[in-house]
């Protein structure tokens, strides 16, 4: 048994994430943790919410709350969402407690200690009309490097690179619109990435092998470009005040204590369970654990550059990421979401059009991994209707009510297997090895083929045998056929489990299970599991596990939620 520390980039606190941001972190560091889970590892799945910054500042003044009730309500929001996504988190926690107050400020202790900070004083802009310096993300701009015309201050989503607000041509605020911007001085301290960097390039060299080519890129683009000193502080309000003289009047920078988060995080989840392991078993001197982290890849250089320097610096031996899952971006029929323009749907909204399986399962079938995919309601609709419900829902449905109205409503008992079921079992091994495979390499799309590619087995199979017909020669012959797709339905919901998990469940209360009976995925063999119901078991034939969704309702969604086409 391994010990394995998952994470996903953390979810900003301001409005609820769309599929994109599922898609890009949340659904498949999920996945992942449920699948290493089924083989019996000891995993601790770690999320939060990213509560610091102009963006709760600013969103709390727009919505005419303070600041921390809002954040609450927000939070609690996300909570929701990602319970009704299914999403199974070990704790999902907050970059606002206590606890990653204590472990950002021990950490800029070490840094400063280090000879890792220096103060700077930097020019800053400055809004007159909405009385206030500007945050980096709410200075809006045209890019130097690519001219994409609605690059942030801090950076261009379009071509990942970093920026510092002044770089941005025609600035403008993203509070309220208004160019009315000047530059002011202000004093502020800097992680110096530079006096880090050699170290920093050694230990990524050391990920070469086994970064996906998104993360890796990145990173390997920052190290060539040159690092410079990053800003860790900020003129305002919210946020963990500055702990060094001087500057108690100034916060820490949202991006140096977020990422700390993952580690606050745990010691929140550690202090309310404390029977649990220590957290320090996760984060300090920790040899025996794993860390992979899931993320976009905007958020990429944060998370391969900037915050394992922050970990280097303070000489302590904190666990750093082995493995990070880059994901491109999902787009919405080509363009952005936006919840602004009323364009895509949000995933509070999508758990309330379908069930949470449908997207879940979209959504990994067409993982933006190596490049950008595009979501439509059409595309949507063809997957659910094909794969979901014709090949996985139609084979459960026919099978349990084919055995009942021919034999009753327990599993058969007569008959034996013979070269078809040897054969069946064959194929089923190699697609079944194929797709514990791409799981564990995190080839989300590759693995989901291969599940699609267990389902039809299954059906190739029941089409091939034709129960239906031999039943009126030889009953024990059917019987065993009947048999072996019943077992075939056990054994889809124990694979299906990690993706698809109410319908897994679903699938194996039919035959009377629950999602505690299935065994560890180690050493799985399809011979013994295709024997694992026995004849004479209950079962129940129960409702459909999934609805066709008809080109009325299709058309019913474009217009719902803003179709470009």
């Amino acid at each position: 048994m391994s010990k394995i520390l998952v994470t996903s980039a953390l979810p900003y606190i301001n409005g609820i994430p769309h599929l994109g941001h599922m898609v890009g972190c949340l659904l498949p560091s999920d996945i992942y943790a449920r699948y290493m889970r089924m083989f019996g590892n000891e995993v601790l799945y770690i999320v939060g919410t990213d509560e610091h910054g102009t963006t709760s500042e600013v969103g709390a003044l727009k919505e005419g709350m303070d600041v921390q009730a809002y954040c609450d309500m927000y939070h609690a929001r996300h909570a929701k969402t990602y319970k009704d996504f299914n999403l199974s988190f070990d704790y999902f926690g907050r970059t606002s407690s206590p606890q990653n107050k204590e472990i950002t400020y021990h950490i800029f202790e070490q840094l400063d200690k280090n000879g890792f900070i220096e103060e700077r004083t930097v020019k800053q802009i400055y809004s007159i009309d909405d009385k206030m310096f500007l945050a980096d993300r709410y200075i809006t701009g045209t890019c130097p490097y690519c001219g994409y015309e609605k690059a942030r201050g801090d950076q261009c989503e379009n071509c990942t690179k970093v920026l510092e607000p002044t770089d941005l041509i025609n600035p403008r605020s993203s509070v309220s619109g208004s160019s009315n911007l000047e530059v002011r001085e202000t004093k502020h301290l800097f992680l110096n990435l530079p006096k880090l960097g050699k170290r920093l390039a050694e230990w990524i060299k050391t990920k070469e092998p086994f970064w996906p080519d998104v993360a890796y890129t990145i990173a390997q683009k920052w190290l060539k470009e040159g690092l410079q000193p990053r800003c860790i502080t900020r003129d305002l309000k919210w946020g963990f005040p500055v702990n060094k003289p001087g500057y108690e009047d100034k916060v820490f920078y949202v991006w140096f204590d977020a990422p700390i988060g993952y580690i606050g995080i745990t010691k929140q989840w550690s202090d309310e369970n404390p029977s649990q392991r220590n957290w320090k078993d996760w984060w300090l001197n920790a040899k025996d654990v794993r860390h992979v982290e899931f993320m976009g890849k905007d958020n990429v250089p944060y998370h391969s550059i900037t915050f394992p320097a922050t970990l280097l610096g303070t000489g302590e031996n904190w666990t750093q990421v082995d493995y990070l899952k880059g994901m491109s971006y999902l787009t919405y029929e080509g363009g952005k979401f936006s919840k602004s323009e009323k364009r895509g749907i949000f995933a509070e909204d999508a758990v309330k059009e379908f069930p949470a399986d449908y997207w879940r399962y979209w959504l990994m079938a067409n993982a933006p991994e190596s490049s950008d995919s595009s979501f439509s309601f059409d595309l949507f609709a063809s997957t659910v209707n094909k794969d979901l419900n014709g090949v996985l829902g139609n084979f459960v449905s026919r099978v349990l009510k084919m055995t009942a109205s021919k034999l009753g409503e327990k599993v058969p008992s007569d008959g034996e297997y013979g070269d078809m079921e040897k054969e069946l079992a064959a194929n089923l091994q190699t697609k079944v090895n194929d797709y514990f495979k791409y799981m564990n390499e995190m080839e989300f799309r590759k693995a989901m083929n291969e599940l699609r590619g267990i389902w039809v087995e299954g059906n190739n199979y029941i089409t091939a045998a034709e129960p239906w017909t031999v039943i009126k020669t030889d009953e024990a012959r059917a019987s065993a056929i009947l048999r072996a797709c019943i077992n075939l339905i056990r054994i889809f919901a124990i694979l299906s489990a990690p993706i698809i998990p109410q319908t897994s469940e679903a699938m194996l209360s039919k035959l009377g299970l629950t999602l505690k009976d299935i065994p560890l995925l180690k050493g799985f063999d399809i011979n013994k599991e295709l024997s694992a119901i026995k004849g004479g078991t209950p079962f129940s034939v129960g409702e459909m596990l999934f609805e066709r969704i008809a080109p009325e309702r299709v058309e019913e969604l474009k217009q719902k939620y803003g179709s470009s086409k």
